[in-house]
């Protein structure tokens, strides 16, 4: 079962900011944390950023570029994309994780293209 659902991608120039959205209805109240992967056409899946237990980390190639913050009210993590690159391009996933109730599947991701 699919928990988080993916949403704000598109097509972006350099240097150019998106917002993604992760919603995971239920993440808050059951204590989960939420973590962005991302899939470059053609590669595997890597860890972006991971918000939870009022903790944030990145990985190196966006720290200080992106920010992931959220809203307990709407269930809802962000993932604020500045100064994009073209090697950002990819699917992004984000992934509900923590205790025996934050458990769901990946879900379809929201396309990310950084291109002039």
């Amino acid at each position: 079962v699919v928990r988080q659902v993916e949403s704000g991608g598109g097509l972006v120039q350099p240097g150019g900011s998106l917002t993604l959205s992760c919603t995971a209805p239920g993440f808050t109240s059951d204590n989960c944390g939420i973590m962005w992967y991302r899939q470059p056409a053609g590669k595997e899946r890597e860890w972006v950023s991971t918000k939870a237990y009022g903790m944030e980390r990145y990985s190196d190639f966006v720290t200080g570029r992106f920010t992931i913050s959220d809203d307990p009210a709407k269930d809802t993590v962000y993932l604020q994309m500045n100064s994009l690159k073209p090697e950002d391009t990819g699917l992004y996933f984000c992934k509900i994780f923590g205790n025996a109730r934050c458990v769901g599947d990946w879900g379809q991701g929201t396309q990310v293209t950084v291109s002039s």
